[in-house]
């Protein structure tokens, strides 16, 4: 069900020219005196309780000072230039030459149902002798693991488990993850399940290749530039992409803060896309882990600065088969072949936004897991229209090119209606597979922390089609309260 739209009006832009409240066809629409003695400034007011939402003021705007969103959504920001964004700029330029000579690759990739248990075979083949397996208790109750594990017996590989996974991999985690590697003599690792156990995965292979360091001193870029243990990585969400990225989020047991390492060593040598993993997967998971793959598709289009074309393609083709998938699989979890799509959208998107970045979406979204344990998911999924309507028309282009790439209808061809009619499915999606629409776990204690900490990560690394400093977050995140 489409949902209403308000007029909302730019008091910055706005002129109080009067053209809106003559072709008002309700006079709801009123020019407001001046705020003070001197001021000069008149704009238009708005009467809510009479408006019927009709769009014909925005429509006659000379110079659309006036916008349709939903009601009580988030608009464009205005934000001022300084020398913090300045800087941030400057960096990212400096990144784009270092990014275009880095050495990307792609993992190799074993498809198709039943792949999972042609691994073991696969990886006795790479000589490898003793396996730590990674994952979560709730995938060993659910029995998932056992057709793997059964390949790995007859294959007589020897393995050692490691299911003590939290859905927010801490630090604790990953230590008792190295304990069990080195104390059984490992040589791999087969990360099995969401972007959790896999980033969990890497942080231990990090701390393995620098045994003299902590998680939390080697969170950031490029920290570990050593070889890790080979990770052979088993999505069984449609979603993190983690099995194609250089990234590992980890958040710390005593603070709750999550932070991430990002070292190209980092990046999984294999992955498995066997879509029977994800045919037990709950709606509503199914529904946020799909979103988050959009997200990074999203952010890292909209990014752009670092993007070679490869990125932009594995962007495009990520985002239309999400659109075409996501909801059938919402509807029908046993549909083999829109769920080995919506795997396929996953592994383009997580490997796109490894060289292009994601962006203020995660920033935030990751402070809410670390604060609240929100599910990475479902903050992503919530966040990602308020932080692409926020940006405004510094996004329209980019946000227009998926609209087209879906074949969308738009009001018209401008790019800014190509970008809200993406937006608006966005949206819609959210509300037919259940999402809340607000972060409602906000508290408003923790404001300030959460701007902190979405700033520090934010900035200067990702490329976002606005810079935002921490005054700018804290307006953002206030608005969606």
């Amino acid at each position: 069900m489409k949902k209403k739209k308000t007029p909302y009006i730019n008091e910055e832009t706005c002129a109080g020219c009067s053209v809106c409240v003559v072709n008002c066809p309700m006079d709801c629409l009123s020019i407001e005196a001046p705020k003070f003695h001197g001021d000069i400034h008149t704009i238009a007011c708005l009467d809510e309780t009479r408006c019927i939402c009709c769009g014909i003021c925005a429509k006659v705007c000379p110079i659309e000072a006036i916008e349709m969103h939903n009601k009580g959504g988030m608009h464009s920001m205005t934000t001022k230039l300084n020398l913090r964004k300045i800087y941030c700029r400057g960096f990212q330029s400096v990144m784009k030459v270092g990014m275009a000579i880095l050495p990307w690759r792609v993992p190799k990739t074993l498809k198709g149902r039943a792949a999972v248990k042609k691994l073991p075979e696969a990886i006795k083949r790479k000589k490898f002798k003793k396996v730590l397996v990674v994952t979560d208790k709730v995938l060993m109750e659910l029995h998932l693991l056992d057709g793997m594990l059964e390949a790995m017996d007859r294959q007589g590989l020897d393995y050692v488990i490691y299911d003590g996974v939290a859905p927010n991999p801490t630090d604790i985690n990953v230590e008792e993850g190295v304990k069990l590697y080195r104390e059984n003599r490992c040589d791999c690792m087969i990360a099995f399940g969401g972007g959790s156990p896999m980033d969990c995965a890497k942080g231990i292979g990090a701390r393995i290749a620098k045994p003299r360091k902590n998680v939390e001193q080697l969170q950031g870029l490029f920290t570990v530039l050593r070889p890790i243990p080979t990770i052979f990585a088993v999505p069984t969400t449609a979603g993190t992409g983690s099995e194609t990225t250089v990234a590992a989020v980890i958040t710390d047991a005593e603070t709750h803060h999550k932070a991430s390492m990002n070292d190209l060593c980092l990046m999984p040598k294999y992955a498995v896309l066997d879509p029977e993993l994800t045919v037990g997967l709950p709606p509503h998971v199914t529904a946020t882990t799909g979103l988050d793959a959009l997200c990074h598709a999203v952010e890292c289009y909209t990014n752009n600065t670092y993007n070679s074309k490869l990125e932009k393609d594995m962007c495009k083709k990520a985002v239309k088969l999400i659109y075409d998938n996501l909801y059938t699989v919402y509807q029908d979890g046993s549909n083999l072949k829109a769920r080995y799509n919506m795997q396929k959208a996953a592994f383009l998107a997580g490997r796109a936004f490894t060289r292009g970045c994601v962006g203020y979406v995660h920033a935030i979204g990751h402070t809410l897991g670390g604060l609240y344990g929100t599910p990475h998911g479902l903050a992503m999924s919530i966040l990602l229209p308020h932080v692409m309507r926020a940006f405004g028309p510094a996004a329209y282009e980019k946000l227009a090119d998926l609209c087209d790439v879906c074949g969308m209808k738009a009001a018209d061809d401008t790019p800014k209606a190509k970008a809200e009619a993406f937006m608006d499915w966005i949206e819609e999606m959210k509300e037919k597979m259940n999402i809340p629409v607000y972060p409602e776990m906000i508290q408003e204690e923790d404001v300030d922390q959460i701007v902190a900490w979405a700033e520090k990560e934010g900035n200067p690394l990702y490329p976002t089609p606005v810079t935002w400093d921490k005054n700018d977050f804290k307006n953002f995140i206030l608005s969606l309260k």
